[in-house]
């Protein structure tokens, strides 16, 4: 659990689960993202060769029934190194923009050793959280 002070005063708790990438993880993401809020997908942004290994990964959880809607937040760590790959190409490479219109996504650059972008991208995904609950809450009363 992690307290992150956000823009206009606000503070919001986070609930983190670090689930880790490899392989043999991997079939575990789906029970710590059933019930989910938001998903955090973090990229190496020098590593233009596990690219399109991480794109699959991250298509097969966003498209998920459980997963339908859940604002996703992809990070994109190691942006303050040389030879790392630019915010278009990794969304290009990533086919964020494929997720479709009924998964909201925001791409964040970050230094996570620093913390560069890393409360930006919190904040950007606190406020696709809160958007998606008024959405749901609307729909509810519809009914």
């Amino acid at each position: 659990m992690v307290k992150v002070s956000l823009g206009s005063h606000r503070t919001v708790t986070f609930h983190f689960w670090d689930v880790g990438g490899q392989e043999k993880l991997r079939p575990l993401w789906k029970s710590y993202t059933r019930c989910t809020d938001g998903i955090i997908f973090v990229v190496d942004s020098v590593d233009a060769e596990r690219m399109e290994e991480a794109k699959t990964e991250l298509h097969k959880i966003a498209k998920t029934s459980e997963n339908q809607g859940v604002p996703l937040l992809v990070v994109a760590n190691k942006q303050d190194l040389r030879h790392s790959l630019g915010l278009a190409e990794i969304e290009k490479l990533l086919a964020l923009k494929e997720l479709g219109p009924a998964t909201p996504w925001h791409l964040q650059p970050a230094c996570a050793i620093i913390g560069d972008g890393l409360r930006d991208g919190l904040d950007k995904l606190h406020d696709m959280i809160l958007k998606r609950r008024k959405a749901l809450r609307q729909q509810r009363k519809k009914r």
